[in-house]
């Protein structure tokens, strides 16, 4: 019999893949927020995940769209973010690096994305992660061509808990080639005493990472990506308190 090279997914994909606000924006700096959304097209039931899995960190960075939106709001900057659940595909990790469509994520199986054909991962990868990284690609050409100077800064956030382990840092800058900046808002947050460090708890890998290795250090850009721990961006309170830790070192 002929192999089925249709993928299993076809047309479900129907919002479009991201949210651009303040295109036109002068200044600067461009808002990344890879991991906004937990959307799983309904199709998909979440992916085979409970209901409680499907809507805690594994499926998105939990406060991150809140607090980008917050912070494009008050510096007048334009932030690109995704409409869809990282669980799907990973838009700050290279197309074929393992962990870009998981099976697992941290201690979840993620049944949905177990044995997928390569025609329905490469499906996702041309309908989600394509027109996400081409968008924001045109966007700093754009700039550069201009003349104009250009930082690119994803907006994260990680779980207080990690493999049962309790996590006591409350913030991290992860970087590259942008020493300087980075330590600029590692210094501007440790003012508010803020337990900050650089590159944790995670670090920057070009082999792993795509925002900061692809669209910064390629291209000599400064760019950073700032990680707030979640249960810290809970509240409006919280998102309000955390762009103005964080709009001015930016």
């Amino acid at each position: 019999m002929p192999v089925c090279t249709e993928p299993a997914e076809l047309g479900l994909y129907t919002k479009p893949p991201y949210t651009l606000i303040r295109e036109a924006s002068e200044h600067p700096l461009i808002l990344v927020c890879e991991h906004a959304s937990r959307f799983i097209p309904p199709a998909l039931n979440d992916l085979g995940l409970s209901f409680e899995a499907a809507r805690e960190h594994i499926a998105w960075d939990i406060g991150a769209l809140a607090l980008a939106e917050r912070l494009s709001e008050t510096l007048g900057v334009t932030l690109l973010a995704a409409n869809y659940s990282r669980l799907l595909i990973d838009l700050n990790r290279p197309r074929h690096a393992p962990d870009s469509i998981p099976g697992q994520s941290e201690i979840y199986q993620v049944p949905g994305n177990q044995q997928l054909s390569e025609a329905t991962r490469e499906y996702r990868r041309e309908t989600l992660f394509k027109p996400f990284h081409t968008r924001l690609q045109s966007l700093i050409d754009e700039r550069v061509a201009q003349g104009r100077a250009v930082r690119v800064v994803g907006i994260h956030s990680f779980t207080p808990i990690y493999y049962g382990q309790p996590r006591l840092l409350e913030a991290g800058v992860l970087f590259g080639g942008a020493r300087n900046y980075a330590q600029r808002v590692i210094d501007g947050l440790s003012r508010h005493s803020k337990k900050v460090a650089g590159n944790q708890p995670y670090k920057i890998d070009p082999l792993g990472d795509m925002t900061v290795p692809v669209h910064g250090d390629a291209r000599e850009l400064e760019s950073v990506l700032i990680e707030v721990r979640n249960d810290l961006l809970r509240t409006p309170e919280a998102i309000e308190r955390w762009s103005g830790y964080l709009a001015p070192l930016l």
